[in-house]
């Protein structure tokens, strides 16, 4: 009996070790899976990398990016970049665990939580138009920063300067619509429209008087119910001032946000307004915020705009002086970057710069 026990055990014996194999290589394949569709599964994050950069005195698909009409210009010659940053991941995902890694060792790159860019309680509908708000008031305080410059006459507008998704302005009003009146009342400040719409009942329909890229229109719009303060009547519209020449400043950029084109926007409008040439062939870049009265302000991703004008060729770049320290190691070799502070700095630099002159530099940017 035990011969006969022992014999099975022995045949047995060399089977299992080729069924264990196949097991194991069974369960080898399935972690790689699991972990190949880990790494290409969305992350909660944004990348921010180097995006395109446009010469504003120049053209994009043919078309003058600053459109002027109704006055003297002059022809410019060069480059006047402004600089963009390009977002991956966002609300809808798409960024994956691969390519934030990627993200962080590039020091062109970098990689933010979503929640700073899109908050959870905010869509990403309502960030986008917040963003194109923002660049619609660059190009307005553009304007008045180089028209001040220039000493020109400036007149101001009360202006649409965002229309909300799935609210009742949305399919009525657009983005720089310029409100003559509501019923009949003459507009005059953005307070005007405010206190119009909110000091009627919800469902009250109103009568704008509007004028659209120099077309009189009249627009009705019907208010609902305001979902963030029940029971206050609203439209779905943010309004502000707009300031605005004598003659006609056309901006033809398409789907860029934020209000870091400024700076850029008012040494485009100046050197087509002015004799002589700015650039004078030279390729410049730059970025900052822009006041009317020509103080230039911080902005978001300088290391990425840095990188962006590098690779479109730029030798100048003008950087709010604030953003030095940050740029400190980041600064691409052969790119020199001169810190600004007033519209006025950023003419006198670019002026130096292309006659051949030495700019100031920030202190920790390492340039030739």
């Amino acid at each position: 009996m035990s011969d006969a026990t022992q014999e099975p055990i022995a045949e047995v014996m060399p089977e299992s070790e080729p069924r264990r194999g196949r097991a194991l290589a069974i369960s080898a394949a399935t972690l790689l899976i699991l972990v190949s569709v880990a790494l290409l599964l969305p992350v909660p994050f944004v990348k921010l990398a180097p995006g395109p950069t446009y010469n504003v005195v120049g053209e994009v698909d043919g078309t003058e990016v600053i459109e002027i009409s109704g006055t003297q210009t002059y022809p410019t010659t060069g480059d006047l970049d402004m600089t963009t940053v390009l977002e991956s991941g966002g609300p809808r995902g798409g960024l994956t665990f691969v390519d934030a890694m990627a993200s962080w060792f590039n020091s062109a790159e970098a990689v933010v939580p979503r929640e700073l860019i899109y908050p959870d309680d905010v869509t990403g509908e309502d960030v986008q138009t917040r963003q194109a708000m923002l660049f619609n008031t660059s190009e307005s305080d553009a304007i008045a920063a180089a028209l001040n410059y220039l000493e020109l006459p400036l007149r101001t507008e009360v202006v649409v300067t965002a229309v909300y998704s799935d609210t009742p302005a949305a399919e009525n009003l657009e983005p720089k619509d310029q409100i003559i009146s509501i019923d009949g009342v003459e507009v005059t400040e953005p307070k005007n429209v405010k206190d119009t719409v909110q000091s009627n009942p919800v469902g009250t329909t109103f009568d704008f008087s509007i004028d659209r890229v120099g077309e009189a229109k009249s627009i009705s719009v019907k208010s609902a119910d305001n979902p963030d303060k029940p029971g206050t009547s609203y439209i779905g519209i943010g309004v502000g001032m707009y300031y605005a020449a004598e003659f006609n400043i056309n901006f033809t950029l398409q789907d860029v946000g934020g209000p870091s084109a400024g700076l850029m926007f008012s040494l485009g409008i100046i050197d087509k307004l002015t004799p002589g040439d700015l650039a004078k062939s030279r390729h410049i870049a730059g970025t900052g915020t822009m006041t009317p009265d020509g103080s230039v302000g911080a902005i978001g991703g300088i290391r990425q705009k840095l990188a962006g004008a590098k690779d479109a060729g730029a030798e100048l770049f003008l950087i709010p002086t604030v953003h030095c320290k940050e740029a400190e190691g980041f600064s691409p070799e052969g790119l020199t970057v001169t810190p600004i502070t007033t519209l006025t700095d950023a003419v006198k630099a670019v002026e130096t710069w292309s006659t051949g002159g030495s700019v100031l530099r920030c202190p920790a940017s390492a340039v030739s």
